[in-house]
């Protein structure tokens, strides 16, 4: 083994040079028809997911059967108040999950996996994730962004032999890519991989290490120098978690999700096979944010779950909760609550589904689906939840344990929110998912009109552009004026219990309207646009309504057309869409009147210690010590806190 050696200095990089490192890990072309990415360009194809596509029958079965299997081994196996309160998954649990291919949900039978579908997948996950959300962590991080999808997409035959059949039903993954001083801008990732001979020597630090305390295989992203036959960049790797030089130095503990076993994990000096590379030097990035493409929809889908937990527990408690000689739900200021909470649910498990059987029929490009229902799930479940503490009351706030001792059910709606919170954060934050969705949603104007408000172009390059712009934009604009929307009687198919049709004229309408508010954005700003952030994110928010909107209602007509429950989802999608009509009418409205400007000069003030006197008057807890901690190599090396699980 290479001696240990301290991590090259983290590179020093521009916030240009950042950006233009995610621009070439983002995929750049758009080879397949994408309904999400249609909608901010304000062309509203429902014929892309209306009619609503169906899995096929034996899809169905194989799901259905494993469902049946994980929904009895989650009733009789998993003691969700002992996870909780000893803050770990029993070792005889996670053995469990193992034998009955819940490891392998996504891995091909040829693989031993079980070979399910994204639909069934996610349903799995829903239902696992509402039994204990650490489990659906342990599950979706493993499948979702661990060793088994990378390969799946980008794994050599000989990787795929090697590695697929031990994550199906023996070994535990983890992705390993943030750092201490690294989040979401991977440019300045410090974790080094040396070439040497034919092998690389990996050193660095990985911070927040989802499944990293317990797994066998970790994916790691580090930089490689470049050097003569090596190109070098941002690389992935398959990593044995027992090599020698490996150590977790710590497990992490959070507000939530108490049984997650995430942690950090120091490399040094850590041999690697060059064999156990994922593709090419250097397409690491690209690597993590193709897996993610669809891996993001293993986290709305536990949102789905929480959303139908939640509906449940507010259902049953304000039927029987009186307060004024009525039950609390006959009251109005509840019932609204219970209302978005049931309409809420319904939208997000649309989303969820649709996107899921476009990735399983693989005819779309959903990176912007998958993407917004990330988003739009991991905000809305929190929102829903947060609901069902205040409808709980007193007993919202109280935990599930301290309910039990003095003789009630043992809710754990504060454990939900808690546990929820982590997901506008986890897989790309919300204030990163905006800006991400929003550089793929003004994907086509930069293309033809980027080389304008870039200052590295040549005034010829300009002159280029300024001509094609005014090619598509003499095509494109005059598109944006009128369309189905202002047509009395379109989409006329979604009349029927409730008329669903005024809704989806109104996403066509908004379509084009948020079209041209980005257009309008684009030629106020040009080059600043990049910066303004808030317009950006209200600019996603109105899509995402208008995604949900129209999922919706296309689940509604399915369910309809299909004859289940076709009434009761009409009156559900009526009600989703009422609502979030006004929350687009008013995002809408904020675009262009904010307080951002202001925001920006209050910021400014804060930061320079101009308002240092309002913070006077209170004490911090908080303590003394570094806010990132330092990440050089103890002399003497820490205790390694990895948990082996014993194999069954």
């Amino acid at each position: 083994m290479s001696a240990p050696t301290a991590p090259t200095p983290k590179p020093t990089v521009t916030e240009r040079e950042a950006r233009q490192v995610a621009e070439a890990a983002r995929e750049q072309h758009w080879r397949k028809p994408s309904f999400a990415k249609e909608l901010f360009l304000g062309r509203f194809r429902l014929d892309l997911i209306h009619p609503h596509p169906l899995p096929a029958d034996e899809d169905v079965q194989r799901g259905e059967e494993f469902l049946a299997k994980l929904r009895d081994f989650c009733e009789t196996q998993i003691d969700s108040a002992r996870i909780e309160r000893e803050a770990r998954i029993p070792d005889e649990a996670i053995n469990g999950l193992k034998e009955l291919g819940a490891f392998g949900m996504k891995i091909d039978t040829k693989y031993g996996g079980l070979g399910l579908t994204q639909v069934y997948y996610n349903k799995a996950l829903a239902l696992a994730g509402s039994a204990s959300p650490a489990i659906g962590a342990l599950l979706s991080a493993h499948q979702s962004i661990g060793v088994p999808q990378p390969l799946k997409l980008f794994g050599t035959q000989e990787q795929k032999d090697t590695f697929l059949p031990r994550c199906a039903r023996t070994d535990i993954s983890a992705f390993l890519l943030t750092e201490p001083d690294v989040g979401s801008d991977p440019a300045r990732l410090a974790t080094m991989a040396v070439p040497d001979g034919d092998d690389y020597v990996l050193d660095g630090v990985k911070l927040w290490t989802t499944n990293g305390v317990v797994a066998d295989l970790l994916v790691v992203m580090a930089r490689v120098p470049r050097s003569e036959g090596h190109k070098g960049g941002i690389t992935a790797f398959v990593v044995e978690a027992a090599s020698e030089g490996i150590t977790v130095e710590n497990r992490n503990a959070f507000m939530g999700l108490r049984g997650l076993e995430n942690g950090v994990t120091r490399f040094r000096g850590v041999r690697v096979p060059a064999r156990n590379r994922i593709g090419a030097e250097g397409a690491g990035l690209k690597i993590a944010l193709t897996t993610l493409n669809t891996g993001r929809l293993s986290l709305p889908a536990m949102c789905v779950g929480a959303g139908k937990w939640c509906l449940k527990i507010a259902r049953e408690w304000s039927a029987v909760r009186e307060q004024w000689g009525k039950p609390v739900a006959l009251h109005e200021a509840v019932g609204s609550k219970i209302s978005f909470i049931a309409a809420t649910t319904f939208a997000l498990e649309a989303v969820v589904d649709l996107s899921s059987q476009m990735a399983d029929e693989n005819r779309n490009d959903i990176r912007i689906e998958a993407a917004l229902a990330k988003l739009y799930g991991s905000e809305m479940a929190c929102l829903m939840a947060d609901e069902l503490v205040q409808i709980r009351g007193g007993r919202g706030f109280e935990t599930a344990e301290s309910l039990k001792a003095r003789g009630e059910r043992a809710v754990p709606a504060e454990q939900m929110l808690r546990d929820l919170r982590i997901n506008r954060i986890f897989e790309g934050s919300t204030e990163i998912m905006h800006l991400l969705i929003a550089r793929e949603a003004v994907d086509a104007h930069l293309s033809v009109a980027g080389d304008l408000i870039d200052p590295d172009k040549s005034l010829a390059d300009k002159a280029r552009a300024g001509a094609n712009a005014g090619v598509f934009y003499a095509r494109w604009l005059p598109k944006l004026v009128a369309g189905q929307g202002q047509v009395p009687g379109a989409y006329g198919a979604f009349h029927h219990h409730v008329d669903l049709s005024p809704h989806l004229r109104f996403v066509e309408r908004s379509a084009r309207k948020l079209a041209r508010s980005t257009f309008y954005g684009m030629s106020r700003w040009q080059g600043r646009m990049e910066t303004k952030q808030g317009f950006l994110g209200r600019i996603v928010d109105i899509g995402a309504e208008l995604f949900a909107m129209s999922a919706a209602c296309v689940r509604a007509e399915h369910l309809r057309a299909s004859g289940e429950h076709g009434r009761e989802a009409y009156q559900l999608a009526d009600a989703f869409c009422r609502q979030s009509r006004i929350r687009v009418d008013e995002l809408f409205g904020r675009l262009w009147s904010n307080t951002d400007d202001l925001d920006r000069t209050v910021v400014k003030g804060v930061l320079s210690g101009t308002y240092a006197w309002l913070e006077e008057g209170v004490m911090d807890p908080s303590g003394e010590g570094p806010w990132i901690a330092d990440v050089t190599p103890p002399k003497k090396p820490r205790p390694d806190v990895r948990r082996v699980i014993p194999k069954s």
